[in-house]
């Protein structure tokens, strides 16, 4: 069955089912607690993920994740969130887009790291987002609706899945299909709410120490864009911007004291790797950064475009002068967290994944489940082929981060690799029940049984996978009704 016969069904099971327990829920004394709790949106929420996953391609950087988790969460620090559980979802796109959904979803596309010039525009569109969740546009909307509307705005959220993907044409599809270009208006947070997440979000922008004019500068950037290109930015499909949007937001840009802003080199660096990653001619972006780093003057900026130089030819296979191009850098920040997986990177690249072991070692034992460190650390050993140690390495960084598709699947294909088949079928069961495919986390565990039973060597084992096995039937029987 389709994405989009399937969807809105899932995300309209789980808001009957969450309201048919409301009475049973503590009341949390929002404003509009009466129609949908803080529980209850969480919950959608948590569903709507699970959509994304399983319908959007998504790209799994362990960079780019950190510094997206970190950047998002010193907002959230400075804003009017009572719900702190974020979750994210890097979207691999190059289509500038960026989200927000019920429960603290947080999504970007790779497009956003492209767009952004700068650190600052970039912490604009996640201050803006992150206010859309704190000021609970979406709750709002199903209180204004009442139940009447509930189907429609289920088959709304579930068309956002679709539109986030790398073709949102699917998603507008979906909604004319379904309801009509009526509906496909009203997906597009209303006027006021896109005007108080501006408003919230550059203040929580200048709270978090950044420089709230990079909001309209990147809006001035998006409507000229909007102008003379041959699409407009899928952001715009669902943020307009306006001349008057832009006037306002710069208005309110100029009432906070003025300050000497520096770029952040960091997100210098996980650009560069985007830009990199998705350049078509790698000899070019090489040649770029080059000529860049040639005219720089300014020291992040020097660092910024050494290390873009550094990755572009790690990109181009040109692993001797990545080297090359990033030991000054490692010479002057040698615990740089991404200057150090990136030379773990062009160390297993270039067939030494033993000397990427032993370098990533010291630096885990200074920064002991550091997610970048410890991904590039299992990756080495998988080179290695020390297969058993890579799958027990990463089970263990599992307990930090259960939430992680990527690592879970990950999981499975290592434990594969090193014979392990009811570990497999384990975390197969883990990576579909994050994807919200509960039948084939359910098939996958009771294979897992199976076999441990067979065994008959671990029992505390057996019970372990007969109570998640009840839990994944539990969720099952919720998402299908």
């Amino acid at each position: 069955m389709s994405i989009k016969s399937t969807i809105p069904l899932t995300v309209l099971a789980l808001f009957l089912h969450t309201a048919s327990a409301q009475n049973q829920l503590p009341s949390l004394g929002d404003r509009i607690s009466g129609t949908v709790t803080l529980e209850q949106e969480y919950a959608m929420g948590q569903d709507f993920l699970r959509s994304i996953r399983r319908s959007a391609p998504t790209i799994s950087d362990p960079l780019l994740t950190d510094y997206l988790e970190n950047l998002t969460y010193k907002l959230a620090s400075k804003s009017q969130l009572q719900d702190h559980r974020l979750s994210f979802v890097i979207i691999d796109s190059q289509d500038l887009n960026a989200f927000a959904a019920p429960g603290g979803i947080i999504g970007v596309n790779t497009g956003l790291f492209l767009n952004a010039e700068t650190e600052g525009e970039f912490a604009s569109v996640m201050a803006h987002e992150i206010a859309h969740v704190s000021q609970r546009h979406f709750a709002r909307g199903i209180d204004e609706a009442q139940a009447s509307r509930i189907p429609q705005l289920a088959t709304l959220l579930a068309s956002v899945v679709i539109m986030a993907t790398s073709d949102a044409r699917h998603g507008q599809a979906a909604i004319a299909a379904s309801q009509g270009m009526a509906v496909e208006s009203q997906l597009r947070f209303s006027r006021s709410n896109e005007a108080e997440a501006d408003r919230i979000g550059i203040n929580n922008l200048y709270n978090a120490g950044f420089d709230p004019a990079d909001m309209s500068h990147l809006f001035e950037r998006l409507l000229s864009l909007n102008r003379f290109g041959r699409r407009p930015p899928e952001f715009l499909l669902s943020h307009p911007v306006t001349e008057s949007r832009i006037a306002d937001s710069r208005g309110r840009a100029m009432r906070f004291p003025s300050a000497q802003y520096r770029e952040n080199l960091e997100y210098l660096i996980v650009r560069a790797r985007v830009r990199a990653h998705y350049a078509e001619d790698k000899e070019d972006i090489i040649s770029e950064y080059q000529k860049l780093l040639e005219r720089s003057t300014d020291t992040v900026q020097i660092d910024g475009n050494r290390y873009g130089l550094a990755v572009s030819y790690w990109e181009n296979e040109d692993y001797a002068e990545a080297a090359a191009a990033l030991a000054p850098l490692l010479a002057k920040q040698p615990n740089r967290i991404s200057y150090v997986v990136t030379q773990a990177e062009i160390l297993t690249s270039q067939n030494e994944p033993l000397m990427a072991l032993n370098y990533l070692t010291r630096h885990l034992e200074i920064n002991p489940n550091n997610h970048p460190l410890s991904m590039a650390y299992a990756y080495a050993l998988i080179e290695a082929r020390q297969y058993t140690e890579a799958a027990k390495f990463m089970q263990e960084h599992a307990r930090n981060r259960s939430e992680d598709g990527s690592l879970w699947y990950l999981i499975a294909e290592t434990e594969g690799q090193a014979g392990n088949i009811s570990q497999v079928h384990q975390a197969r069961a883990e990576y579909f029940t994050l994807m919200g495919d509960y039948r084939n986390a359910r098939e996958q565990l009771q294979y897992a049984l199976r076999l441990e039973t067979e065994k008959g060597e671990d029992l505390p084992l057996e019970a372990k996978i007969r109570q998640k096995l009840k839990e994944v039937e539990a969720a099952a029987q919720v998402y299908s009704r």
